[in-house]
């Protein structure tokens, strides 16, 4: 990249991006990368009132960084317009992660957060002539629930159904963006990552809780694309830099992009490493037919819907229709085009990520343990 089509040392000291859903599973290893790469100050942006750092965090990078004024914490809902034009005053670069929680499969509630709130970044960034935008979107806004999807490349089309209510506003949200692409000044781009896992996220304490089950859904050979989160930062860092330049706006601006680790291996083998770096010994397989599990999913959404939650029963719900439909169908992708146009390569590989996640989850875990003691 030319110096020329970058801003120059005195300008990149000071010049600062925002996060939004800054306080999420990969946003808070993106607001890291941020930081130690030196080039950014950080507005993060969430939902809570003020910020509530996690072990290790206080002592840590953002710890410093808040204190230092390298980086703020600003109580933003992106369903607030008003909220979002004042964080991202100033701000040169939108990572804009916030989404509804995807286990909640509700429609309103994810088209508000989701569609409309990032109507509304897309409108702060506008009045805020921040100049570029990069979209976490999904790989799932190309997945029907009903055909498995195997090594498919962007030229996918959205499909006319969904199978839950992420999937289909996400892909409302990455609409939105991609149109938003050249209009007032503003770059945009979205990342559909792959199935997303790393220290801090939800697969690994599941599958430790649950580590004895080794059941299988459908026939087991469903093949899925798993991606380590460091990668999925270095994608957006990688989509950021190409459209700070002249040429890489032309060529990606208003593009969306798949990121995995571009490892694509069974789904279910996947899960069985899991358990197995968890210490769990490999025990013969249960399988259990969609034909039987189908009908029970269903129950058990209606449950939660109609009976719990009128005794504000609000447990995660570990098997919904949707979920039967992820899990029992292939869905791995290309990433030829991010390679080639972003300059994007995985820097960790899908067996390493494995490791430090499972170790890093462990000593957490054991420093839970020894504190209740």
């Amino acid at each position: 990249m030319g110096s020329s089509e970058r801003h120059d040392g005195s300008e990149s000291e000071a010049r600062w991006c925002a996060v939004t859903g800054g306080r999420g599973f990969m946003a808070r290893h993106l607001v890291a990368a941020l930081l130690r790469s030196g080039e950014w100050r950080v507005r993060v942006t969430d939902l809570a009132s003020t910020v509530v750092l996690g072990p290790g965090e206080m002592e840590g990078l953002l710890g410093d960084a808040l204190r230092d004024g390298r980086a703020v914490y600003a109580s933003v809902d992106v369903c607030n317009l008003e909220q979002l034009t004042k964080a991202f005053e100033g701000v040169d670069v939108v990572f804009h992660t916030a989404a509804a929680d995807p286990s909640k499969n509700d429609l309103q509630l994810h088209h508000k957060v989701n569609v409309e709130g990032t109507k509304n970044v897309i409108d702060a960034c506008k009045i805020c002539k921040v100049k570029r935008l990069i979209h976490t979107s999904s790989s799932g806004v190309v997945f029907d629930g009903i055909h498995g999807l195997f090594d498919v490349n962007e030229s996918l089309p959205y499909p006319d159904k969904f199978p839950d209510a992420y999937a289909q506003t996400k892909a409302g949200a990455e609409k939105l963006v991609i149109k938003a692409n050249c209009i007032n000044d503003l770059l945009t781009c979205c990342l559909r990552p792959g199935s997303i896992f790393g220290p801090g996220d939800k697969i690994i304490p599941f599958l430790d809780r649950h580590g004895w089950t080794h059941v299988t859904i459908g026939d087991g050979k469903n093949c899925d694309d798993f991606v380590y989160v460091e990668n999925v930062v270095h994608g957006h860092l990688c989509a950021d830099k190409t459209l700070a330049t002249i040429e890489g706006a032309r060529t990606s601006g208003g593009k969306a992009y798949f990121i995995t680790n571009m490892e694509p291996m069974n789904m279910w083998d996947f899960t069985y490493l899991v358990q197995q770096e968890l210490g769990y010994k490999r025990m013969p397989k249960i399988r259990i037919p969609t034909v039987f599990i189908k009908p029970a999913s269903y129950v058990i959404e209606w449950a939660y819907r109609f009976v719990f939650s009128n005794f504000g029963i609000h447990q995660p719900q570990i098997l919904t229709p949707a979920r039967i439909r992820y899990t029992t169908l292939n869905r791995t992708f290309i990433c030829n085009k991010a390679v080639e146009e972003l300059g994007y390569k995985p820097i960790v590989t899908l067996q390493d990520g494995l490791k430090k996640a499972v170790k890093l989850y462990i000593q957490m875990r054991n420093k839970d343990f020894s504190k209740r003691e």
